[in-house]
């Protein structure tokens, strides 16, 4: 199995809700809901990837986000 890079970049919910331009509770409901960007926990945190946001909007493109 291959090692994570290193150089990941992981944003917070605060972050991602930025990015997004809307509240950070609904990226959070987008979470409980199972919408949006998956998340990784870490402690209390959910951290989101580069990687994870580009495959969503990838998904919002191609109309299969869910």
């Amino acid at each position: 199995m291959p090692l994570p890079r290193l150089a990941t970049r992981y944003l917070t919910t605060a972050d991602v809700a930025e990015r997004y331009r809307t509240a950070a509770s609904t990226v959070r409901y987008w979470r409980h809901i199972g919408y949006g960007p998956k998340g990784i926990k870490v402690g209390r945190r959910v951290l989101y990837t580069e990687a994870a946001l580009a495959r969503f909007e990838q998904q919002l493109e191609d109309g299969s986000a869910a």
